[in-house]
């Protein structure tokens, strides 16, 4: 079975109250669009990450709000602006980087929250059985691309009813492998 691999471009989680901080007292996410996950959506708000050495402006939030604010960007966009983000998955942030984020109305330093997303695969438990994969299992995946073929490891299986199943890789990865807007990868070792 061919999964669908999109890329997963630098972006922001929120929770409410940082939300606020940002953005003025009482303020909701608007949505712009909705994303392939159900439930998440990109928003019209956007946020500066600023890091000890320069800063990334206009950065997106993805909603909806969360329990814990979090950066998720690509090792290039890390080290460009002085900070060591450890590769993780999306909401392991203990020990992860720290940085500030800038809105219209006021700022947020957050202690930790900054990651390089782990390449993962969110599944249907319907897919993942029949793929024969379970959650947290860890997988090897093929893309066949024009001249930039390769074979990525550590993928982490992402199992729930609430997923769509696609693979999500950061900008870093889509461009090594000269992702196009539609492609498919295999699972190649189990």
């Amino acid at each position: 079975m061919k999964i669908l691999v999109e890329t997963s471009a630098r972006h922001v989680h929120v929770t409410k109250e940082d939300l606020e901080t940002l953005f003025g007292k009482g303020h909701e996410l608007t949505k712009k669009k909705d994303l392939s996950q159900p439930g998440q959506f990109s928003c019209e708000e956007r946020v500066t990450v600023v890091g000890p050495k320069k800063e990334l402006a206009n950065v997106s939030i993805l909603g909806p709000c969360r329990s814990k604010s979090q950066i998720e960007l690509s090792a290039t966009d890390a080290r460009s602006i002085g900070i060591s983000a450890p590769v993780r998955e999306s909401g392991d942030l203990e020990g992860s980087a720290p940085c500030k984020l800038i809105g219209p109305c006021g700022e947020v330093e957050l202690s930790s929250g900054a990651i390089v997303a782990k390449r993962h695969i969110h599944l249907t438990p319907e897919d993942a059985e029949a793929m024969g994969l379970s959650d947290k299992q860890i997988v090897w995946v093929r893309l066949d691309t024009d001249g930039r073929k390769a074979i990525l490891g550590d993928v982490v299986c992402r199992v729930s009813p609430n997923y769509a199943t696609a693979m999500h890789i950061d900008t870093d990865e889509s461009n090594a492998v000269g992702a196009g807007r539609e492609l498919y990868g295999e699972i190649v070792t189990v």
